[in-house]
């Protein structure tokens, strides 16, 4: 009984950490619209309070089993492409809707199995390849709305963020030996830096610093979340829970700060998490029938071999 308990119960918390981490993610679009400051003063906070509550779970999570965090050359390109990514991240905010960026950063996953056929020739599959030219079709619309009417910067902005996310995940899955956590929490690091020499991160109001101080622990808890969840559940179900994130940011943009997209980001949204959700649906969908099939077919040779066991013999 014990070994059929467990591993539902490991399930159930992977589904719970996942989830809330999409929620927490959810968040970065109010948070960054409601703090006042630049985005380079942000992403300084964000990357202070980060890499400081992020090094304290990489070095809680490897007590007693040692290992090196020496990043090499691999790890530091990680952690400078997803500094200048998170700056186009946080930019982004500042320039468009919260619906546009986070719609439009849920193509990720399409742009990184397209990068990785053109730049490894990894494979390509066909239901990728639809999902990424229906999710591209509204990320069109969605663009094309934003003509003239001063969102175009920021769609771009999420475009280019999007683009360099898609490099990163390319880079996690052909540098396996890098530790890829401690390289985020480099990362966040870095964006301090910046952000210290190149702005006055201290000139800010006391209701800012409260919630960049926030930003930055929710950003720490996210990831921390995502990183624990999805070590106890398959990457199918943790890339379809992890899509929560889209919707997550829309409800919270709509709640908080009463932001409602125009109609035609609101169709192109829609064109697009109907490609997120029926693709990473699909996967979770044929990974449980797989998993199914491994757990069946066992059975299925147990009782044959018993019944030729007690079966008369016909001599």
């Amino acid at each position: 009984m014990t070994t059929r308990t467990e591993p539902a119960t490991e399930r159930t918390l992977g589904i719970v950490l996942v989830s809330s981490s999409a929620a927490v993610f959810g968040l970065t679009g109010v948070l960054t619209k409601s703090i006042h400051a630049d985005p380079l003063t942000i992403t300084c906070w964000r990357g202070f309070v980060g890499s400081i509550l992020i090094s304290l779970y990489v070095f809680w999570r490897r007590r007693g089993t040692g290992g090196s965090l020496r990043l090499g050359w691999r790890g530091w390109l990680l952690a400078v492409e997803g500094a200048a990514a998170s700056i186009a991240f946080i930019s982004a905010f500042k320039f468009t809707f919260v619906a546009n960026v986070a719609v439009i950063y849920a193509t990720a996953p399409f742009i990184a199995a397209l990068l990785g056929w053109l730049l490894t020739r990894e494979r390509f599959r066909t239901q990728t390849m639809l999902a990424a030219a229906v999710s591209m079709c509204g990320v069109a619309i969605m663009v094309w709305s934003g003509v003239g009417t001063g969102n175009l910067f920021g769609d771009g902005l999420a475009l280019l963020m999007t683009v360099g996310s898609a490099l990163y995940m390319i880079m996690v899955r052909a540098f396996r030996d890098t530790p890829v956590v401690w390289a985020g929490a480099v990362s966040a690091f870095l964006l301090f830096l910046l952000g210290w020499l190149v702005t006055d991160p201290l000139a800010v109001s006391r209701n800012d610093a409260v919630l960049l101080v926030t930003f930055g622990a929710s950003f720490a808890l996210a990831s921390v979340l995502w990183t624990e969840g999805a070590r106890l559940i398959p990457a199918a179900e943790s890339g379809l829970l992890g899509s929560a994130e889209v919707p997550f940011a829309i409800l919270f943009a709509f709640l908080f700060l009463a932001e409602i997209p125009p109609l035609p980001s609101m169709i192109g949204g829609a064109i697009v998490l109907c490609a997120v959700f029926a693709h990473a649906g699909r996967d979770w969908l044929m990974a449980r029938r797989a998993r199914s099939q491994r757990i069946t077919q066992p059975q299925a040779v147990a009782e044959k071999e018993t019944f030729n066991v007690t079966e008369p013999s016909s001599g």
